[in-house]
């Protein structure tokens, strides 16, 4: 597995002022975290082009009821992932047996999950492999990668267009990005948020310095590349085999969002057995741009 750089800038431990950090080995990456908290076991999954951070707003509330972990995914923020990697080796069905392993090696064998943007992707895959171990599921502004697939005419590729970008074959997107790391992730915020200024620099500093190595730029490009293809393949089984999220599922979606192109809780309700739901008022980055609405939602449904 490739080195990382850990400078984590004092402000961002100050966010996490009362979490412990630790790393856990799950064979072929290495997983960072913070812990905090104590109560029932709360797993929290970021998304792109993030990292842990991005629950920065609301983690420290949660842990005063909850034992929240926050990692980051394989070769995200301080994690790290396979040198040489495969598509397959970043599909959300590997991403959740890593944080399997990571709750394994914590000490907790049943638990909550709540993730945003690819950490929602890896933690409904996670409730359709391991039913024994989610509790309950709260996916932020997400609808399932196959309904997104399926949906991408002309019009939503131009406003998703990084979908198809990110997935096209190493090194074209690496090489891009990587000539301008902290343009692209600026350029994302701008597109997808609905309050820009809400993102506190802090956060967007971490990542800024995540994006600035070349294995985070790879990994995530992995990422894109498993969903349109790999996760493709396992969300159709699933379909095919009339499986479904049998824990209660919260969905929340930014109203001025990508999201909006679909009717979120209709489409969930195709994937799980009970669900609830509503918009709120902010674009893609929920819990930063919307902290007390994200986090009286997930109070109310945790």
């Amino acid at each position: 597995m490739a080195e990382r750089s850990t400078a984590i800038g004092a402000q961002l431990w100050g966010m996490f002022s009362n979490f412990e950090d630790q790393r856990v080995d799950v064979g072929d990456a290495e997983i960072f975290l913070r812990r905090g908290g104590d109560g029932p076991p709360l797993l929290l999954l970021h998304g792109y082009p993030q990292t842990h951070a991005a629950w920065h707003e609301i983690a420290p509330d949660l842990a005063a009821d909850y034992t929240v972990v926050a990692p980051d995914l394989r070769g995200y923020g301080d994690s790290v992932g396979p040198d040489d990697p495969a598509t397959a080796d970043y599909a959300n069905r590997v991403m959740a047996e890593d944080l399997v392993a990571v709750m394994d090696e914590l000490g907790y064998e049943e638990y909550m999950v709540a993730g945003h943007d690819r950490g929602a992707r890896v933690g409904y895959r996670f409730a359709l492999d391991h039913p024994d171990r989610v509790r309950k599921l709260a996916v932020l502004d997400i609808v399932p990668t196959l309904e997104t697939a399926e949906a991408m005419d002309y019009r939503y590729a131009k406003a998703m267009y990084h979908w198809l970008f990110l997935a096209q074959p190493h090194p074209v997107p690496e090489r891009l990005i990587g000539h301008e790391p902290t343009f692209y992730v600026d350029h994302l915020i701008e597109n997808w948020a609905a309050y820009p200024a809400r993102l506190a620099d802090e956060a967007v500093a971490e990542y800024h310095r995540c994006f600035e190595q070349e294995s985070v730029v790879r990994a995530s490009c992995e990422d894109y590349r498993a969903g349109l293809s790999v996760d493709l393949t396992h969300d159709r089984a699933t379909r095919e085999a009339g499986e479904s999220i049998d824990v209660p599922v919260l969905a929340v979606w930014g109203g001025a969002s990508g999201t909006v192109s679909f009717d979120p809780l209709a489409v969930w309700e195709r994937w799980a057995t009970d669900v609830r739901g509503r918009g709120l008022d902010c674009g893609h980055f929920v819990m930063e741009e919307a902290p007390e609405e994200t986090l009286a939602e997930l109070r109310d449904f945790l």
